[in-house]
């Protein structure tokens, strides 16, 4: 049984697939391999097609009752819903078939239930023992297990012990640890030293994508992700991660063609409809940004991790149109959902005070400050939604205020305030303020700021352009 998508796209499961499904359709079984099944029903569990999948593994055990493949699946579907017993009662089914697979399933319920010391001491002592023709492959697949359930520091610490192998297999597993390690740039330049060996890997230039995007290299992302589809036209994740990168770059015209396009491939993904919806607020276009999102919203699970952000972007396209009991109506479905309620709370306090309620909005942001316990995250929300109502001034006033209370570390808000600043006319303010920001959070004043300066310009030269510009002027 294999869990690489990789795999699902190889002529041999092709084959071995329509075998199957030709099978089902015609009525008239055929006897195939129990491990074959186990692939097949792991591919359609890929796919999210549970019932098929059950079909196929059931079919696979009335085949062959001790086929280790269907074991270890049955094992890991029980693992899936915390069921560890059901799952020790599969392995121990497998121990006198197959040692090596049982003691692998063994520490993987370990490592489910949250004793990944024990399952690694466990692979310790067996490492003592394993032939020296079998280092390597034991090695790899300890460290893969800890990768695939991101104890990524175990898997680390058993790449070391690879005694410098240096296969692409084993260079893509430490790729995918550095990645999950947060080292992006070691990542980063692992996938460009395996796409030297392989350049027309859509896997390896979507694995790069990711690392830049999450290293901030948007241009570079969208550029790999580029290479990806050229690839594969049609791979969902190569389209994905475009979009993504699009997005990233204020390209929201584009990033709306990629979301659209990778939705047509994965009809059900609230991702892809809600940043659907989140472009087209952003191109000003709000009826059609309330029908994605209220699509995005019907597709989802009640558990979706997306629907406080769904909830939260239909409330904004609703204030806009203005309609705010509706947008009301969208933050109030937050309240049972597990979210940030005192970040809900400022966008509900947003909607009143654009909607020019402003002694509900007052209460609502007093409340809150206070709910939050004076948090000085809230209250920089709750400041940056006066500006972005154009309450400049009292913007300003709170945000001399706030500099007096916050600690000096606190590192957000200062280029708000340099905002703030500008628009008020007070240049040498804007100056002050400027500089404090650049120096103490650079992203925040090239996100905030940004647009003050020219398209590119390194946000270390904001302050000496602007002093330069104004010089210009006052002679």
């Amino acid at each position: 049984m294999t869990d690489d998508s990789e795999y699902f796209k190889s002529e041999e499961f092709k084959g071995i697939l329509n075998q199957y499904e030709d099978s089902v359709r015609s009525g008239h079984p055929t006897y195939m391999d129990a491990d074959d099944l186990a692939d097949i029903a792991d591919y359609y569990q890929f796919e999210g097609r549970q019932k098929d999948a059950t079909d196929a593994i059931n079919l696979a055990l009335q085949y062959n009752p001790n086929a280790i493949g269907p074991l270890l699946y049955k094992a890991r579907e029980a693992l899936s819903f915390q069921n560890f017993d059901k799952a020790r009662e599969y392995a121990a089914r497998i121990e006198s078939l197959d040692g090596l697979e049982y003691l692998y399933m063994k520490c993987e319920i370990l490592i489910c239930e949250g004793k990944v010391n024990e399952a690694d001491e466990i692979f310790r002592e067996h490492f003592k023992g394993v032939p020296p023709d079998e280092l390597i492959d034991f090695v790899y697949d300890v460290a893969n297990l800890f990768s695939e359930y991101q104890q990524y520091d175990k898997a680390f610490e058993w790449i070391a012990r690879s005694q410098g192998d240096n296969s692409d297999e084993f260079k893509e597993l430490m790729a995918r640890t550095l990645f999950g390690l947060g080292k992006y740039k070691d990542s980063e330049r692992i996938f460009n030293e395996l796409l030297d060996h392989d350049p027309y890997s859509n896997r390896y230039w979507n694995s790069l994508a990711s690392a830049q995007f999450m290293n901030e290299d948007y241009s570079a992302s969208v550029t790999s992700s580029e290479y990806a589809i050229a690839i594969d036209p049609n791979d969902a994740d190569s389209i994905l991660s475009k979009a993504n990168g699009l997005y990233r770059l204020d390209n929201f015209e584009e990033a709306l063609k990629y979301f659209e396009r990778y939705n047509k491939i994965v009809e059900d993904d609230e991702f892809g409809y809600l940043h659907q919806g989140t472009c087209l607020i952003n191109l000003g276009r709000f009826p059609e940004a309330i029908s994605r999102l209220e699509k995005a919203e019907e597709i989802s699970s009640a558990d979706s991790q997306y629907l406080p952000e769904i909830y939260q972007e239909l409330a904004f396209a609703y204030s806009e149109q203005k309609l705010p009991e509706t947008a009301l109506y969208y933050i109030e479905k937050t309240k049972d959902l597990d979210c940030n309620h005192a970040d809900m709370d400022v966008v509900k306090g947003h909607i009143l005070l654009a909607n020019h309620r402003i002694d509900e909005a007052e209460e609502v942001f007093r409340n809150t400050i206070i709910n939050s316990g004076n948090a000085p995250r809230t209250m920089l929300r709750i400041m940056v939604s006066l500006y972005d109502n154009r309450y400049v001034k009292a913007s300003y006033h709170l945000f001399k205020r706030f500099f007096t209370y916050v600690d000096q570390d606190f590192n957000e808000g200062y280029s708000y305030m340099a905002l703030c600043c500008f628009d008020l006319g007070k240049y040498d303010e804007f100056i002050k303020y400027l500089h404090i920001g650049v120096n103490k959070n650079p992203k925040e004043a090239k996100i905030v700021l940004g647009q003050l300066f020219p398209n590119g310009m390194q946000v270390s030269d904001y302050e000496s352009y602007f002093i330069n510009q104004l010089n210009r002027k006052e002679k």
